[in-house]
């Protein structure tokens, strides 16, 4: 784990929530470890902050939400990381997930839509001390060809149906987590690549803001 720049008491209160996400059924040792390294209270606005550490998703300006932590918990676990890998991340919102990844892994890369929240997620970063991540603004239903195949991904958004981009993307052998539904239920599935096979997983029933892209819903 790197070591960020934090206050002691943001420490003691993440260390807090990843024991109650230890009693949620999170095994993972070193997810927990992240949890409990990154202070969530800088990903959320500053009226949010007393809530920083309970496990709800909390608003973003732009319509956007910081996910609940045991769904980012969740979500990393199922992405099963290694030290070495690059994940892609779809839908960079505050930051927080790709924080969550810069702890378990060698390079986030880490695609947002809106310029202002890329912007913000970039600072928030820097300014914990956090080097191993990339922000960029694009359509995220495209993923990243530049840096591409890639040893996972993980989609912070709902998708209509599996972008067939993200698929080309995946190493073989890799994961793909994702919300895919309706615009107001989804299934998190993990999906993992075998060649020209894909085999898909339920992991749980949630509720996130769309994917928004070529491959995803329109923009309204």
């Amino acid at each position: 784990m790197r070591d960020l720049h934090v206050s002691d008491t943001a420490r003691q209160e993440a260390l807090q929530l990843a024991e109650s996400l230890r009693r949620k059924g999170i095994r993972d040792e070193r997810v927990l470890q992240a949890i409990a390294t990154v202070p969530r209270e800088r990903f959320v606005p500053a009226d949010e902050q007393t809530m920083a550490y309970q496990d709800i998703a909390l608003p973003l300006k732009c319509g956007q939400t910081v996910s609940q932590p045991y769904i980012v918990a969740l979500m990393t676990e199922a992405l099963a990381p290694r030290p070495t890998d690059t994940i892609l991340e779809i839908g960079g919102g505050s930051g927080y997930q790709a924080a969550i990844l810069s702890q378990l892994v060698d390079r986030v890369i880490t695609v947002e839509r809106i310029p202002e929240l890329a912007e913000e997620a970039e600072q928030r970063l820097r300014s914990l001390g956090i080097g191993n991540v990339e922000v960029h603004v694009g359509d995220g239903t495209l993923g990243w060809p530049p840096e591409a195949p890639y040893d996972g991904i993980i989609v912070t958004a709902a998708a209509p149906k599996l972008p067939q981009p993200l698929l080309e993307q995946l190493k073989p052998g890799r994961h793909l987590v994702i919300p895919v539904g309706d615009e107001w239920l989804q299934r998190l599935v993990r999906v993992r690549r075998d060649g020209d096979i894909l085999h898909e997983e339920p992991l749980c029933d949630c509720r996130f803001v769309k994917l928004v892209g070529r491959y995803g819903w329109p923009e309204t």
